[in-house]
């Protein structure tokens, strides 16, 4: 299985007044290691939408195992889990400075046009990237 790693300081506008990182932020760690994720197959996030492919959110699932504090350096893991013509899953996995896993999650995303914002076959319509993306399961 194909993982991106992505390496992200909390910041101190992350966390709530215990200190601790907001549960909202933990989506943001995805999308970054998300995009990181992408980049492995030789192509941006930005450059799948000008293609016209875009991938808006569906579902989202977060699991806290333990907290994060401003300054914790975490690494994120990014990768696929499902894929089908018009939908893909990710998952991801975080883990602290000492590699203690304090987080997982996964995020459903559809595959629709950038122009008309309909649901698409990428197998069909993204054959390469659909491959590539298919591929990294096996990996």
């Amino acid at each position: 299985m194909k993982k991106s790693i992505t390496s992200i300081t909390v910041r101190y506008g992350e966390t709530d007044m215990m200190g601790i990182v907001h549960h909202s932020v933990y989506a943001l760690y995805y999308e970054q290691a998300r995009v990181d994720f992408i980049k492995l197959f030789g192509v941006t996030y930005k450059e799948l939408e000008e293609k016209g492919l875009m991938l808006p959110l569906i579902c989202l699932e977060c699991r806290y195992k333990k907290a994060l504090y401003f300054s914790d350096e975490i690494t994120v893991e990014a990768f696929v889990e499902e894929i089908r013509p018009a939908k893909i899953k990710f998952g991801y996995n975080i883990y602290n400075s000492e590699n203690e896993l304090v987080n997982t999650g996964f995020t459903e995303h559809g595959f629709v046009s950038s122009t008309t914002f309909k649901p698409i076959n990428a197998k069909k319509l993204f054959p390469d990237i659909y491959q590539s993306l298919s591929e990294s399961l096996a990996e």
